[in-house]
């Protein structure tokens, strides 16, 4: 009998009754030695060392109480990158859970019956997935020059592929019946499938796309550090010039104009669940 067999392997127990129990040990004391033992070999790796980060931790403190007050004048240099960064993760939000929902319908195999379709698809998704959106903005600045577009191209490709996986998963799970009578009935594939099987999807197509949104604008503030365009090229400028109390501003209108969107996207996707 194996080492691990004599720790794991229930025992058997005989009551007064004459029955035979089992007593199950649990492995949760084995995870947690894992888990610890992982926890050592990622300390050790990256090198962290916890008395340097309660050490320089104050140093946060320092620069956040430099951000205030905001300095208010600043705020009319802020409000065009501001609305080039709301602009930029409408269209990119837009376009993207546009597209996200052709890709959607290969990906998922009970409409489109093709193995090959289905991994392609598949694959396309997860590859755009993979690519963190800095590396696909710094990527698009390089094809297509600095500013916004790039910006809104790799905002695009994140939210094709956030919302294609969501959705082409969810069209898996979708009742199938009137989608078979109408095929059934000689109906062709995208009619039968536009009148039984995206009116279901249609809720959850939407309230994904605009979750997708309220989280591109936040994302789009860091593309400017590669030159994507946005609030984030200020960002980026006043940080390194150590302008802190026009950091604080461009905070503070970036935070406001983050509430009132996800405000207005909760109550949206309430209206639609």
């Amino acid at each position: 009998m194996r080492w691990y067999d004599k720790l794991f392997k229930p025992k058997k127990f005989t009551l007064t009754n004459g029955k035979t129990v089992s007593q199950k040990f649990t492995r949760a004391p084995l995870i947690l030695l894992l888990l610890l033992v992982v926890l050592i070999i990622s300390v050790v790796v990256t090198g962290f060392s916890l008395p340097t980060l309660f050490t320089n931790f104050t140093q946060f403190w320092i620069v956040f109480a430099d951000l205030f007050p905001p300095k208010w004048s600043y705020f009319p240099s802020v409000w065009q990158p501001l609305i080039d960064t709301i602009k930029m993760s409408f269209f990119g939000s837009f376009f993207g859970a546009l597209c996200a929902l052709p890709l959607a319908i290969l990906s998922a195999n009970n409409v489109t019956n093709s193995r090959v379709v289905n991994l392609v698809a598949r694959f396309v998704l997860t590859i755009m997935r993979t690519l963190p959106t800095l590396v696909a903005a710094l990527i698009a600045t390089y094809i297509f020059g600095l500013g916004t577009f790039a910006g809104t191209v790799a905002i695009f490709i994140f939210s094709m592929s956030f919302v294609g996986k969501q959705l082409f998963e969810y069209i898996e799970t979708v009742n199938m019946g009137a989608y078979e009578a109408l095929i059934a009935t000689g109906a062709n594939a995208p009619r039968s499938f536009v009148t039984t099987i995206f009116p279901q999807i249609l809720p959850t197509y939407l309230s994904t796309s605009l979750f997708a949104f309220e989280g591109n604008v936040r994302y789009a503030a860091i593309l400017g550090y590669v030159g994507a365009g946005g609030i984030g090229m200020i960002l980026n400028q006043k940080i390194g010039w150590r302008e802190f109390q026009s950091v604080g501003m461009i905070l503070v209108s970036l935070f406001v104009a983050v509430v009132l969107i996800e405000t207005l996207s909760q109550q949206l996707r309430k209206y639609l669940s």
